[in-house]
């Protein structure tokens, strides 16, 4: 069925972001949108996505989509590899996924985590000693010190990745995000990445670690193991997933606090907790915009509209965030006093909901508390509409964040 709304464009450049979301939240709650010339259908709205997020006739099996069985989706296509990343817990669905995913949830239960917290505590203070050198005699860039480093050491020390190693994978998964990449370029990134995390896994095979690459390699007694290209797949989704959503995250919620400084007392003072403002954040301000992509393997009705069988849907997390129906009228507006609990569904829904949500509320919670802590007079060294978004569709992250720690 057409959709009588235009078509909404995504900017790969991510020019306007505010302006994007605003379009996709007041169209239709399942609208039309075309991502570097491909259409496909996207839910704007916290109830329909819900709905969606649960409907086992949306698939991540590439091969249901119409458009890449027709062979006008291509590999030349630069959005390909975000979908066709490999067998892992993250494009297969069923039974098969329950598969792939329980050892991953294993090694990320509430228990697992609170054991690293110190570990997580340990990386803050050292980071933040570097942004305090760094920054001592004047302006310094919080994401490349402080918010792009935290993420990558703790999911480098959950995977028993050598942190040696962390600045390269920061740069090919940067690369491999990046619009500005060409196809060709990110695609040999991604067989450069198979051939890293396939060498890790050969030496945790042979050598075995408490850490999650060991225990996705051990079978379980009785169980049936994961394959080398499954444990691959996990790991490298899972790094690009636990770290880049966590960049997003304190960043995002150290820009909000920053440009609502009687909201950030209030945090000082103690009368909100650290909580609700990831939780906030997480709602206003979505690490992920766009989640890519499921696949319609029979006709789904959406309120007046039709999913066709073939078609592929992706999920504007962002627009989701700001539904007025669900989060009211002032959905627009970052505010940390609202009365009633914020339910948001920025990790997802259903049996997809990411494993890593835990424990990017974990590092947020403890990073936010430890920089203003340390820095109670930290604000931006350029005006809020001077900070630049990277060409980047699917995650919501910025090119640099240069700040002043002293007032």
């Amino acid at each position: 069925m057409n959709c009588p709304h235009a078509t909404v464009v995504i900017d790969p450049m991510v020019q306007d972001l505010d302006g994007e979301t605003e379009q996709l939240r007041n169209s239709v709650p399942l609208a039309r949108i075309e991502l570097l010339g491909v259409p496909a259908w996207t839910v704007t709205r916290h109830a329909e996505a819900r709905q969606l997020l649960m409907d086992t006739r949306l698939v991540k099996d590439l091969d249901a989509w119409g458009l890449w069985q027709s062979g006008e989706v291509t590999h030349a296509w630069p959005l390909i590899g975000m979908i066709d990343a490999g067998r892992s817990m993250f494009t297969v669905d069923g039974a098969e996924h329950r598969r792939l995913r329980t050892k991953t949830s294993q090694a990320l239960t509430p228990r697992r985590l609170e054991a690293i917290r110190p570990d997580i505590e340990k990386f803050t203070e050292e980071l933040l000693d570097a942004l305090a050198e760094q920054g001592k005699d004047g302006v310094v860039d919080l994401k490349t010190v402080f918010a792009q480093p935290l993420p990558m050491k703790v999911v480098g020390l959950l995977m028993g990745v050598d942190e040696a190693l962390h600045p390269m994978l920061t740069r090919q998964y940067k690369a491999f995000f990046s619009m500005l990449t060409p196809q060709e370029d990110r695609l040999a990134l991604l067989a450069e990445l198979d051939v890293f995390y396939a060498e890790l896994v050969r030496e945790k095979a042979a050598h075995p670690t408490d850490d999650l690459t060991s225990a996705l390699i051990l079978a379980e007694e009785g169980g049936e193991p994961l394959t080398e290209e499954e444990v691959v797949g996990n790991l490298k989704a899972m790094v690009a997933a636990g770290h880049e959503t966590t960049i997003g995250l304190i960043l995002n919620a150290v820009r909000a606090l920053l440009a609502h400084p009687g909201q950030l007392r209030k945090v000082l003072d103690g009368e909100i907790p650290w909580e609700t403002v990831v939780e906030e954040t997480l709602r206003w301000d979505t690490p992920s915009t766009h989640l890519l992509m499921r696949f319609a393997t029979e006709d789904i009705q959406v309120g007046d509209q039709v999913i066709a069988k073939g078609e592929g849907v992706v999920i504007s997390y962002r627009a989701i965030g700001r539904d007025t129906a669900h989060h009211g009228d002032d959905a627009d507006a970052f505010d940390i006093t609202r009365p009633t609990p914020i339910r948001h569904m920025t990790f997802g829904h259903g049996p997809h909901i990411c494993p890593g949500a835990a424990l990017s509320r974990v590092e947020a919670g403890i990073a936010l508390p430890a920089l203003f802590g340390r820095f109670p007079q930290l604000r931006l060294a350029i005006a809020d509409d001077e900070i630049r978004k990277l060409p980047v569709m699917t995650q919501n992250d910025m090119e640099a964040f240069p700040v002043l720690l002293h007032g």
